[in-house]
């Protein structure tokens, strides 16, 4: 996270050297590196970490709540509700004040969300409610090209730009605009994570504890749209990011649970985003490209090789004492024969 953010405030036109960073942050208002620094780069690396926290943390709530590694924001409807409520207005040419987008993205979420758990049979299965909410992504989605459809050339523009995920011409406006929801969604969040592995153990085990599971999804996906709408109404569906930092938390820690995991996928989130801000400030410069392409062009096949290393992870077989003598004593009585090893019914694998 420092060497990113420390590529994100030097590079760039004009070049500010680290050394200097120091003196353009103080001298802000008298040189052209400390304007740029203090008004475009330091406002779109804020925004980078903060958007990135967000979706790390709802997507380590959505596959804890749904006990599904593969639960993203972009598989419930949650991200292409948000892009929906913020999108329709530009080409219905409605004029929105920028402090409703927060709510017109919330209010498109939570439909997507709504609709996935009410189709899913209310989220009484977390299987139903993953492949329920696929379905209902790409009927939003497909809302979405109808407007692209009725949008003219500059505005078709706009909405494609803004469905990539962008952090491009980002300011203090747009970073300050969040700190309201995230006031509401930290809080929550923290009292919500205990009960997320209390969710993992399986719906009956949960009741059995007193967790009624069905409203602890509700809430967990209510939490998540709180942390998922702000950030797409300002910078965009960047896609694959609560996928891949969930991921790479439990990697870091095998062997943790919600809890551990929260505070490490959030960090992820923020490392993803203000690297892949990167490239998409820099690559094709002086033109920019949106952010949300190179979170998915990265995170695929880094998820692929995350998911792979996982799956090779070596299995551990203990016998006990009794089990290794009775196969000795076979191998003994039968010469050079094949070693045959007995299974019994209270071994452990």
């Amino acid at each position: 996270m420092v060497a990113a953010s420390a590529c994100a405030l030097s590079l760039g036109t004009p070049y500010v050297p680290l050394y200097r960073l120091p003196g353009a942050l103080l001298d802000a208002d008298t040189t052209l590196a400390g304007v740029v620094v203090t008004e475009l780069r330091v406002p779109r690396l804020v925004l980078a970490l903060v958007a990135g926290a967000c979706l790390g943390a709802a997507g380590l709530v959505l596959q804890e709540a749904l006990r599904n590694p593969l639960a993203v924001p972009e598989m419930l409807g949650v991200s292409s509700g948000a892009a929906l409520g913020v999108a329709a207005p530009l080409v219905l040419a409605v004029s929105i004040p920028a402090a409703v987008q927060p709510l017109l993205a919330i209010g498109g979420a939570g439909l997507g969300g709504a609709l996935t758990l009410l189709a899913a049979g209310l989220g009484r299965s977390p299987s139903a409610v993953l492949l329920t909410g696929a379905a209902v992504a790409a009927a939003l989605q497909a809302a979405l090209l109808v407007l692209m459809v009725m949008a003219d050339q500059l505005d078709l523009q706009l909405i494609y730009r803004y469905l990539l995920g962008s952090l491009s011409a980002r300011t203090w406006d747009d970073v300050t605009g969040l700190w309201p929801w995230l006031l509401v969604a930290v809080p929550a969040l923290v009292l919500c994570a205990p009960v997320l592995s209390v969710l993992r153990l399986g719906d009956e085990d949960a009741e059995a504890v007193g967790v009624r599971a069905q409203r602890a999804r509700f809430a967990a996906l209510a939490i998540a749209i709180v942390l998922i709408a702000p950030v797409t109404a300002v910078c965009g569906p960047v896609a694959w990011v609560g996928f891949l930092a969930p991921h790479l938390a439990r990697r870091l820690n095998p062997g943790g649970d919600a809890v551990r995991w929260l505070p490490w996928s959030a960090a992820w989130g923020s490392v993803v985003v203000a690297v892949a801000d990167l490239p998409a400030r820099l690559a094709l410069a002086p033109v920019e490209t949106p952010a949300g392409a190179w979170t998915a062009l990265l995170g695929v096949p880094a998820g692929v090789a995350v998911l792979r290393s996982g799956n090779r992870r070596p299995t551990v077989r203990r016998r006990s004492a009794g089990s290794e003598a009775r196969t000795s004593a076979g191998a003994e009585s039968r010469g050079s024969g094949p070693d045959v090893v007995p299974t019994e019914v209270g071994e452990t694998r």
